[in-house]
């Protein structure tokens, strides 16, 4: 029976995504803690956007 709970645990954290890699971001906080900018619109010229901050409008740019 331990051996289940063993397994079951093992199986969760080996299928839990990693942050950063698979989601993406999708508030202001995750974005400034990336070091990236909101900015509305398009992102500004050498900028990449990783996500969005709150609303699909306010995009979350960040240099490459």
């Amino acid at each position: 029976m331990k051996v289940l709970y063993l397994l079951f645990s093992f199986l969760f954290i080996f299928l839990m995504p990693l942050p950063g890699v698979f989601g993406d971001i999708r508030n202001p906080v995750t974005c400034l803690r990336s070091g990236a900018i909101c900015h509305p619109g398009f992102c500004p010229k050498r900028y990449k956007q990783i996500g969005v901050c709150g609303i699909s409008a306010i995009k979350c740019c960040k240099k490459p």
